[in-house]
């Protein structure tokens, strides 16, 4: 478990096409996501001095600060970039507990609540690697890790076609409208 480097180590942050993404809290989407379309960047250079914040695959990155609770599961995609200050880098013993299932738990409601109770209380709530230290994590077998993980995938497809269907419709309602209402010949009248 790492913090994030100082603001100051990161300090040179862009917007460009080139360089290093720096993962932050507003790009941490959901238990498995990281929102790519705002990320800044660092340079090369600036990335090399700050190897010891890079992720790989299968890291877990949560807010320390602000908007605590926050979580994203680092896939191969992000591997090697760099991870922001108000982050905490978890990387779990794949021999112990699957980062699938540990972002499924870290992210379950009562766990959320209990990561709250142990944040440090001050004007911005935050979590430190100690604190978080004494959340206690529920590790079953790993088979069973492995059914919690397959069955909440399953939930999970079902709610995105759920999800995609209901904007569809939404989406469609105003031409229905139009159509219905006014036909190919709409009739004004004031």
């Amino acid at each position: 478990m790492a913090a994030g480097p100082s603001g100051f180590l990161v300090g040179d942050l862009h917007e460009g096409p080139d360089g290093v993404p720096v993962i932050s809290p507003p790009d941490l989407v959901g238990p498995r996501g990281v929102d790519t379309r705002r990320l800044r960047k660092v340079p090369v250079a600036v990335a090399d001095k700050l190897a010891r914040f890079t992720v790989r695959a299968g890291d877990l990155l949560i807010v320390r600060q602000g908007s605590l609770g926050r979580l994203g599961l680092i896939g191969p995609e992000h591997a090697g970039w760099i991870y922001g200050s108000s982050c905490l880098r978890l990387r779990p013993n794949r021999s112990m507990i699957l980062p699938n299932y540990l972002a499924t738990y870290l992210s379950h409601p009562p766990v959320q609540q209990a990561l709250l109770r142990l944040a440090q209380p001050s004007t911005v709530p935050s979590l430190n690697s100690a604190t978080l230290r004494e959340l206690l994590i529920a590790v079953p077998s790993m088979d069973k890790q492995q059914t919690v993980i397959a069955a909440l995938a399953d939930i999970d497809h079902q709610i995105a076609i759920h999800q995609k269907m209901a904007n569809r419709l939404s989406d469609l309602r105003p031409a229905v409208f139009d159509e219905l209402a006014w036909g190919a010949d709409p009739t004004w009248t004031s």
